[in-house]
């Protein structure tokens, strides 16, 4: 497994252009089964996950021939054996992987998935896709760590989300595309990489209104063609790196940014003492004075999003006073905590609290990565450290960053990837 080593402490300082969002790509990877010509994604990143889901789509039946840097051309084509299923050994390291049951469902009037894996952050059910197909018209098994869902054509629905859930609201939407009539959805996942994937099927010839409020209409069509979409920046691997300028006393200008994707992180930003600067596309983050403590709780959209709570955690152990973290999307995501307390800081965890007192020197220690978001808290951790640092299981960490040791030494950090045999 590879390993990072990063020598510290640095300030980061430079230009930084924001991959295309991992979560957006996956469920426009997905929309690709309900095609009948091919589909051009532009902008796709360079991560894990992105091949991962390539193959699980490939044994579906759906070739995929590059056409550039960051584009990709998907031809579906007829699925192969086991029909309509989605295997453990495809989808055990990827939650996102559900995402095929919708569109299979609707195009092939069965689909056989196995329950998806992923990162260990917490208990993420599909009980609510379920239900929502289930109001659709499917009947639905569950056997030997399998969901198996059948229909003839789906028919339009009302259904309301118990809670907001991203890949329900978009495995429900792309079902109901071709259902029969009108289908409503309330309470709704109201995240940008939502509306984006509403965007894609849109231009695929479906008829969604409301993508990105806590209602969507969507009128049943009968098939969905070709189409060709730019993907939308990663909100959390951008925003990464503008905390990452604030942890370093840096001066970062993010480049290719959609600004009001990452208004939650810059309010707290600006709150803590930084400068940021919004252009049209690109954010700049600057910090020379003090960091100030201030509180969060995570929150979809457009809340704070619990997938920059780790690296939000790293920037507190710098403020000058006490912050409290709270999550309230995932029970088991501080993982990263006693990581961070090996290297110095002084964090401690409470149920959903994380209370951390600042600021603390942080020294270079070897740390083990234990979940994606993880992986880039302790990376961010060990550009302030004293001494050298090295991160441990780092495959995590590329399942949602693309090329991430290279970008920041762009912006003069001192990381090196280390290649482990095996």
């Amino acid at each position: 497994m590879d390993r990072f080593h990063i020598q510290g402490p640095t300030r980061l300082a430079g230009r930084v252009r924001a991959s295309g969002a991992k979560n957006a790509a996956l469920p426009a990877l997905a929309a690709s089964l309900l095609a009948s010509g091919p589909i051009r994604l532009e902008r796709l990143p360079r991560v894990r996950d992105i091949n991962t889901f390539l193959r699980l789509l490939e044994h579906l039946g759906v070739a995929h021939q590059e056409s550039g840097e960051g584009s990709l051309v998907l031809t579906p084509g007829e699925l192969r054996s086991p029909v309509e299923e989605a295997p453990y050994e495809l989808v055990k390291t990827m939650r996102a992987s559900v995402l095929v049951l919708g569109p299979l469902l609707a195009r092939h009037g069965h689909a056989r998935v196995s329950l998806p894996g992923g990162c260990a952050i917490g208990v993420r059910p599909i009980d609510q896709h379920l239900a929502g197909l289930e109001v659709l018209g499917a009947e639905v098994r569950l056997e030997h760590g399998y969901v198996d869902v059948r229909a003839g054509r789906l028919r339009g629905g009302r259904f309301r989300f118990a809670m907001p859930t991203v890949t329900g609201t978009e495995n429900l939407m792309m079902a109901a595309c071709l259902a029969e009539g009108t289908t409503v959805f309330e309470n709704c996942a109201r995240e940008p990489e939502v509306a984006d994937l509403a965007a894609l099927l849109n231009r695929m010839g479906a008829k969604i209104e409301g993508a990105g409020s806590e209602t969507l209409t969507i009128e049943g069509v009968t098939e969905l063609g070709a189409a060709e979409h730019t993907v939308i920046s990663d909100r959390i691997e951008g925003g990464t790196y503008l905390i990452a300028a604030a942890l370093t006393g840096g001066d970062v200008l993010l480049e290719g940014a959609r600004p009001a994707d990452l208004a939650p992180l810059l309010e707290k930003l600006a709150e803590s003492g930084c400068d940021v600067e919004v252009e049209a596309e690109a954010v700049r983050v600057r910090r020379e004075g003090e960091l100030a403590p201030r509180d969060v709780i995570t929150a979809p959209h457009p809340g704070f999003p619990t997938d920059l709570q780790a690296q939000y955690l790293a920037l507190m152990t710098q403020a000058h006073g006490s912050a409290t973290v709270c999550e309230t999307v995932f029970e088991n995501r501080f993982q990263h905590v006693p990581e961070l307390n090996r290297m110095g800081a002084e964090i401690r965890v409470d149920g959903a609290y994380a209370r951390v007192k600042g600021p603390t020197p942080l020294s270079g220690a070897s740390v083990m990565a234990t979940d994606l978001r993880a992986s880039a808290c302790l990376v961010l951790a060990a550009l302030v450290a004293e001494g050298e640092t090295q991160v441990d299981r780092i495959y995590h960490l590329d399942r949602g960053y693309e090329q991430m040791e290279l970008k920041l030494q762009t912006l003069g950090a001192q990381v090196e990837r280390v290649r482990q045999p095996g």
